[in-house]
C-alpha cells in the first residue's frame, strides 16, 4: 500500500466529485435517470488522468459524441450517465486504498487473478467495474490479491 503523504491525507480525487451521490448503488442509479453533465466527463478524465479517448472507450462512446453533447448542452443517456458514476465511484476507492490516482492507475494496468487481462480492460462494462470494484473492497479489508 501506497506511503500516507500530505496528498493522500487530502484525498484531492474524492473532494473534486463531493457534489455528486456515488455513495451507494441507489444513489447512482437515481443520479443516472437524471443524467450526467456531458463536463462531468472531462473534469473526470482530468481528474483521473485518463485520455478522453480512452474514458469514452471505456463508457462505450466516441469521443465525438461526448463532444456533440456538449455542444448541445444535453446530459448524457442513462446508461453512460450510471457507467461513468460507477468509475467515479471506483476511482474514489482506488485513491482511498491505494494513496492516490496515479497508484491506482498503476494497479489498474498490472495483470492479475492469474489471467492475462487487466483491471482497466475490465472496465468497460458496469458489470466489470463492479467486479474491480470488488477487488478493492477485498484489498481494504486485508485479503491477498
Amino acid at each position: 500500500m501506497a506511503m500516507m503523504t500530505k496528498e493522500t491525507n487530502t484525498k484531492p480525487f474524492t473532494k473534486a466529485f463531493k457534489s455528486l451521490d456515488v455513495a451507494n448503488e441507489a444513489a447512482i442509479f437515481f443520479s443516472a435517470r437524471e443524467g450526467v453533465s456531458p463536463a462531468v466527463f472531462y473534469h473526470f478524465a482530468k481528474a483521473a488522468q485518463l485520455a478522453e479517448k480512452e474514458l469514452a472507450r471505456l463508457i462505450n462512446l466516441s469521443a465525438r459524441t461526448i463532444g456533440n453533447y456538449q455542444e448541445k448542452q444535453k446530459p448524457l443517456a442513462r446508461v453512460e450517465s450510471e457507467h461513468l458514476l460507477k468509475l467515479i465511484a471506483l476511482y474514489e476507492k482506488g485513491e482511498l486504498v491505494l494513496g492516490n490516482v496515479s497508484e491506482f492507475n498503476h494497479w489498474l494496468r498490472k495483470p492479475f487473478w492469474n489471467h492475462d487481462d487487466r483491471p482497466i480492460d475490465w472496465l468497460d462494462t458496469p458489470s466489470g467495474v463492479d467486479l474491480v470494484m470488488a477487488e478493492l473492497d477485498q484489498m481494504a479489508h486485508g485479503y491477498v490479491i
